[in-house]
């Protein structure tokens, strides 16, 4: 898959996240990346799909204003590395794109299991 499409599969699987949560989003963006850093990787898994880095919303306070903005990052290289087909590619970035998305509301990745999105 293209870069190109793999950029527009994260555009369409962020277009999922419904109206009500993508409005509460705050000082985030979303970026492609061909691979983890290390340090990206220092304590993850090798085929590590996404990161979020930065401070969740539940977690900010006042000393939090005026911060650059937290970072949610979508790895191509191993997310085509690990799946089949293009149709296994875009399920795959729109569940890692909600995963991340989620971090940045405070969800835990013990609670996104529960929630099957892990």
């Amino acid at each position: 898959m293209t870069r190109e499409a793999f950029e527009e599969a994260v555009s369409d699987a962020l277009d999922l996240i419904p109206v009500e949560l993508a409005d509460r989003m705050d000082n985030v963006v979303v970026l492609v990346e061909d691979e983890p850093t290390a340090e990206q990787l220092q304590g993850e898994e090798d085929d590590l799909l996404g990161i979020y880095e930065g401070t969740p919303l539940t977690e900010r306070d006042s000393w939090w204003a005026g911060s650059l903005p937290d970072r949610i990052t979508i790895f191509r290289g191993p997310t085509l590395r690990m799946c089949d087909s293009a149709e296994e590619v875009v399920e795959e970035v729109a569940v890692t794109v909600v995963h991340e998305v989620a971090h940045h509301f405070g969800i835990d990745d013990e609670r996104l299991h529960e929630l099957g999105w892990a």
